[in-house]
């Protein structure tokens, strides 16, 4: 097998001819970035995953759940769509964490507000308890390490990341679920 250089011509997975210069091809450069990459998003997501393990180990509830209750503990009487918002979340997963919160007793749900359809949770003993055990940040450590970049940085990695999902073809609605759920 020949060994393949950055200016050779390869074929693309039609069997048309590239070339590294059209900057499509599959040169021994490009599959040793693409390799660079991998690595960097495996050490991205790892660090994500140890943090949501230590979470769970440290206060026996998941990250996304952690969160949940962070954010109604700084925000007492939130509502389930506020709840949400604040974290980014579709409605549907800030009314499953709510569910399992409550089932725990880490949160209590009441209907106290001018509209009795609206809920408002607050937080009770135990999950004042497990806030006080568990590690930050509440919200993961990645959300955490973008709010330090500057804003041209988050400008790069956003359209590179967009270029990446449209390569992938992405579900929209992933975009909604949280690391550590």
């Amino acid at each position: 097998m020949a060994k393949r250089t950055p200016s050779a011509k390869t074929l693309d997975p039609d069997g048309a001819p590239d070339t590294a210069e059209s900057g499509g091809g599959h040169t021994l450069e490009n599959d040793l970035a693409a390799a660079r990459v991998l690595r960097q998003f495996r050490q991205v997501f790892n660090a994500v995953k140890t943090h949501f393990q230590q979470v769970e180990r440290q206060a026996g509830l998941g990250g996304a759940q952690l969160w949940a209750l962070s954010v109604i503990q700084a925000r007492d009487g939130v509502g389930v769509n506020d709840l949400a918002r604040a974290m980014d979340v579709h409605q549907s997963t800030a009314s499953n964490l709510v569910r399992v919160l409550t089932e725990r007793g880490l949160i209590a749900v009441g209907r106290d507000g001018p509209d009795r359809r609206a809920v408002q949770l607050s937080m009770l003993p135990a999950g004042h308890e497990i806030l006080q055990r568990a590690p930050g940040p509440f919200n993961g450590v990645l959300p955490q390490a973008l709010a330090r970049l500057d804003a041209a940085t988050l400008d790069r990695l956003e359209a590179d990341l967009a270029q990446l999902m449209g390569v992938l073809a992405v579900s929209e609605q992933a975009a909604n679920i949280p690391l550590g759920q």
